[in-house]
């Protein structure tokens, strides 16, 4: 199994969550972060923007999903045809165990 955590954008947290529901994805979880990548912030006049608000999307998925996984967020998240700095970032980590509490039952590769 694979953890994905894409971090993107608030405005476009619901353009993932819609992509990923029509192609069967369903679970996961989502939290409101903030951040800052290489961009270091943003300066709006005098002021300077040390953190973005962003989106966090965990979701779990079978190792043959995970491409396909990782593109819809890609194609769901970018901004414009060819993206902008602060469109996000996705990681992807190995599970190894996972346990579904109301079942008692564990899950492992």
């Amino acid at each position: 199994m694979k953890l994905i955590t894409a971090i993107v954008r608030p405005e476009k947290v619901m353009n993932v969550i819609k992509a990923l529901e029509e192609n069967g994805y369903y679970a996961f979880s989502k939290w409101a972060v903030s951040g800052r990548g290489r961009e270091r912030g943003i300066q709006v006049g005098d002021v300077l923007y040390q953190e973005m608000a962003k989106s966090m999307i965990y979701i779990t998925v079978e190792d043959k999903e995970k491409d396909e996984v990782v593109d819809i967020i890609i194609n769901s998240a970018k901004s414009g045809e060819y993206g902008h700095y602060g469109d996000g970032k996705i990681f992807v980590s190995d599970v190894m165990e996972a346990y579904t509490i109301s079942e008692e039952t564990r899950e492992d590769e």
